[in-house]
């Protein structure tokens, strides 16, 4: 039985695994804290980049460094430790021939490649614990497990919006609706994501240039995600502020779509439906390149053929307050016809920003309802 001690170490490995997001894809996220026998902390790391040291190798290195002995010590670690070599070795095997007796994770590995670490600990005679702060865990490494399950990503829809849902004002102007706290907040959102998604909608409105800006907590370097224009007859130019080099972007058109005009942008043709481009088709070319977490920003009618497709996860929004009256709305066309219809949503956190407010919600699945 995990220990309190154990449990607060965890809560420590979850939060370093998170100053990792967006930096390990198409790996998860992984923290771990290295106790002794009184419960002190030996050693901590986290997987900070594909390919680089797993967190259980970076944790015993950290207690090496500090001149610790790790031998009967125990290994508190947010994933089952991986049992296989890839570009690294099998942190299993490390945490064996480091004396480690006793290793406490939160998820089971769902890898088949990678599975099968808590059974090796087990039969080298270490004594292994699974499942403490699962929940807290699994929702740190949400994107990956969505990949690895359901082979495609994981999709947080963010928007900003008055008070009475609308996302511009009459006459199309939108900046800002939010405060400056809300969109440092964004610059997070985006850090935190493999790829960054908007449609041609908020291409011609906004021009926005979707690169992570500004500085962020607990951060060394910043990955750019990929940016990724829905565009489906090619209409962006290629003056585009999109199409600069501060960061990779992916332009998904359809099938017969004319790009001449666009050389050297990479492209990915894709089969439409009667919306534009069929985001089922896009999310699988995305998973193609290894993307596992995408952060969808716009427009309106994007949005809802996402939620139309089931194919939202978690939705993020950044409430200013303010009343417009009249305007477009953060939301299109969804497929919902009627109240009944209504997707339904459980609030996990709402934070204030400034003057805002950012609710962080997630869909309510048909089980939870019933």
């Amino acid at each position: 039985m995990a220990t309190a001690t154990e449990a607060d170490a965890m809560r420590r490995a979850i939060a370093l695994a998170a100053r990792a997001l967006g930096s390990t894809s198409p790996n998860p996220v992984v923290g771990c804290v290295i106790l002794d026998a009184l419960g002190h902390t030996l050693g901590e790391g986290w997987h900070r980049r594909a390919g680089g040291p797993h967190a259980e190798v970076e944790a015993l290195r950290a207690a090496a460094d500090a001149g610790h002995e790790v031998r009967g010590a125990t290994a508190v670690v947010t994933l089952e430790p991986c049992n296989h070599t890839g570009r690294t070795g099998p942190c299993a095997g490390a945490l064996i021939d480091a004396g480690i007796a006793r290793v406490v994770y939160a998820v089971a590995d769902p890898n088949p490649t990678a599975t099968g670490g808590a059974a090796t600990l087990d039969a080298a005679g270490v004594d292994v614990e699974g499942g403490l702060c699962a929940d807290e865990a699994a929702a740190g490494n949400a994107a990956w497990l969505t990949s690895v399950l359901h082979h495609r990503p994981f999709v947080v829809w963010k928007y900003a919006a008055t008070l009475d849902g609308r996302s511009a004002a009459a006459d199309g102007t939108s900046r800002w609706i939010t405060s400056a706290e809300s969109r440092a907040d964004v610059h997070r959102l985006r850090a935190e994501a493999d790829a960054v998604v908007v449609g041609s909608g908020t291409l011609r409105a906004d021009d926005p240039h979707l690169a992570v800006r500004g500085p962020l907590p607990e951060r060394a370097a910043v990955t750019q995600p990929l940016r990724v224009v829905v565009d489906t007859t090619a209409c962006i130019t290629a003056e585009a502020r999109v199409l600069d080099d501060a960061a990779p972007t992916l332009v998904a058109v359809g099938e017969d779509a004319d790009t001449g005009h666009l050389p050297g942008v990479e492209i990915a043709r894709l089969p439409r439906d009667k919306t534009g481009v069929d985001v089922h088709a896009l999310l699988t070319e995305l998973y193609r390149r290894g993307v596992c977490s995408v952060l969808l920003e716009g427009g309106s009618t994007l949005a809802g053929a996402f939620l139309a497709a089931g194919l939202v996860d978690q939705v993020i929004g950044y409430l200013a307050p303010a009343l417009l009256g009249a305007g477009p709305g953060a939301l299109g066309d969804a497929g919902i016809g009627t109240i009944a219809q209504a997707m339904r949503l459980d609030i996990t956190d709402v934070t204030r920003l400034g003057p805002d407010l950012r609710i962080t919600a997630t869909p309510v699945t048909t089980s939870e309802e019933s």
